[in-house]
């Protein structure tokens, strides 16, 4: 696994690089998830404007109006904080050290937060001036806007509030981990639920564009492959960094103490390795992940699942022990010394990859039903059956909280995967039904 970009440069290139420590791999692949999702919405706002699906509106725009104050405090608050975190962390060293607890914590560099704040307040005004000598007296202007031009609105409405939402459905399905240690919850950059940011996003973005009269339709149309390739990219990221977002226990395997995945022995397996786990949690005084994440008493499901790799496959496809995980959760690598040399002793289903191949293979199928598809809500119905049933799937062999309900367990993922399965349906019913209505 490579926890941040340094990692991955030394062992693919043997370059060291130590200032790319700052640059977390799960961090990099979740902005390339945005970034592919924006230009997918782009591409395919632009083809809607041109088949005639988008028109244009006006809106008046007031040029040359001072700038209000609440402008320049957002502006200031924005640069302080980037300034006291980031330029803070670069100065102090610690950014490069440890990104991921740097983040986390409350260390920063007042002097240099102050100094960005003020750049960034000055920049607002000298922007203010330069239009002024254009525009000497408040004037109002009509400009028309199309959909294309308000991708960049979308995208930074869906990180944040995909963002809050995932951390938010996180705390709910783990709470009783939340109520233990909130804060260190809520600063901590791993724990993220990727249906919570899917939902508030949805909503977000669904009150944005009734705001700015683009049909909910075409809109949930044109995000669908975006929204596609976004996840299986997002997938990728838990996978390269090891961020403890994957399956249940593989016990037909089990790590070396040098961080190899052989297979298990009646005298070397699944059992001896959770048995010297919880041996040296109490040793240590410490209540280890495996303890916490894989006890079948609070998670009342299958901790694992003998399945031996085909001749045609190598074992990592169906185990992998996540050697140099972010998380830095499991046992330590023999021979190891520096950060991140822990390992899982005993290897899971890597199910981040198994959703990345998956997700990557459904987009393309959206992308080229795009176009074939002329009913308005298809295209987004047909997104939320693939999506649910992808999840439903995966969810058999990854380690989550059950809920009991009249004698039923499922997840919260299954719950909302399979809630998605039935609302594309519905959508996909409704959207045919109401065809001859003018969605334009």
């Amino acid at each position: 696994m490579y926890p941040n970009l340094y990692y991955a440069l030394k062992e693919i290139f043997g370059i060291e690089l130590h200032w790319t420590k700052m640059f977390n791999s799960f961090g990099i692949l979740l902005a390339l998830s945005f970034a592919a999702a924006a230009v997918v919405l782009h591409k395919e706002f632009k083809r809607r404007r041109l088949n005639g699906t988008f028109t244009s509106i006006t809106e008046n725009v007031v040029m040359g109006a001072p700038v209000d104050w609440k402008e320049y405090l957002v502006q200031g608050i924005i640069g302080f904080l980037i300034g006291y975190k980031i330029i803070g962390g670069i100065i102090s060293g610690d950014l490069m050290n440890d990104a991921q607890a740097y983040i986390g914590s409350s260390k920063g560099n007042i002097f240099s937060g102050i100094a960005l704040a003020a750049l960034f307040i000055y920049i607002r005004y000298n922007d203010f001036k330069k239009l002024q000598k254009k525009y000497p007296t408040p004037t109002k202007v009509t400009q028309e806007k199309w959909p294309e031009q308000r991708v960049g609105d979308f995208t930074i409405m869906a990180a944040v509030a995909g963002l809050l939402g995932a951390k938010l459905f996180h705390f709910f399905e783990n709470w009783s981990s939340f109520v233990k240690a909130p804060i260190e919850n809520l600063l901590s950059p791993s724990g993220l639920t990727f249906y919570g940011g899917l939902i508030v996003a949805a909503i977000v973005l669904l009150y944005y564009a009734k705001k700015v009269k683009i049909n909910w339709k075409h809109l949930c149309d044109s995000v669908a492959p975006g929204l596609m390739i976004a996840y299986a990219i997002g997938r990728l990221g838990c996978q390269i960094s090891g961020d403890g977002d994957w399956g249940i226990y593989n016990s037909a395997y089990i790590s070396t103490p040098e961080g190899k995945v052989v297979l298990a022995t009646p005298t070397n397996n699944m059992d001896t390795a959770l048995a010297v786990d919880k041996r040296n949690a109490k040793i240590n005084g410490n209540d280890t992940f495996y303890h916490f994440r894989y006890d079948i008493k609070e998670f009342g499901a299958p901790i694992h699942k003998p399945c031996k790799a085909p001749s045609f496959l190598p074992s990592w496809a169906v185990a992998m022990n996540y050697a140099h995980n972010v998380n830095e959760e499991g046992w330590q690598i023999k021979g190891c010394d520096e950060k991140y040399c822990t390992m899982l002793p005993v290897p899971v289903f890597p199910t981040p990859l198994y959703e990345f191949i998956m997700c990557t293979i459904m987009f393309f199928i959206l992308w080229g039903l795009r176009k074939k598809i002329t009913i308005p809500g298809v295209l987004f119905g047909i997104y939320l059956m693939m999506n649910g049933a992808e999840r439903f799937l995966i969810e058999k062999i990854r380690v989550n909280t059950l809920y009991h309900v009249s004698g039923l367990s499922f997840s919260q993922a299954e719950l909302i995967s399979t809630a998605l399965f039935i609302g594309g349906i519905f959508i996909i019913w409704y959207s045919r039904k109401t065809k001859h209505i003018n969605n334009n």
